[in-house]
């Protein structure tokens, strides 16, 4: 599973050829969660709260990246990297 962006503690991978919704997976800790880009909200698992408005605001600003990068994924494409929260 690549990771394309990491910030504050926080791991963001995608996987190739995974299901829908489009998402990704976040990582913080012993925490996870897949993220649905469009919605921009849980799918399932859980982050702290304060991860999940860092997670929830990043994903606001590279929504179109992320759905680049799903599509990306879904051709078994090269994933890009997406610049981190700063």
């Amino acid at each position: 599973m690549p990771q394309i962006s990491y910030f504050l503690g926080v791991i963001i991978r995608m996987f190739y050829r995974d299901h829908n919704p489009p998402h990704f997976h976040a990582f913080y800790g012993e925490h996870q969660a897949l993220i649905d880009i469009q919605k921009n909200e849980i799918l399932s698992g859980s982050l702290p709260p304060r991860v999940l408005g860092i997670v929830v605001e990043w994903t606001a600003i590279h929504q179109e990246e992320l759905l680049e990068n799903w599509k990306r994924a879904m051709n078994k494409e090269e994933l890009l990297n997406i610049a981190p929260l700063v």
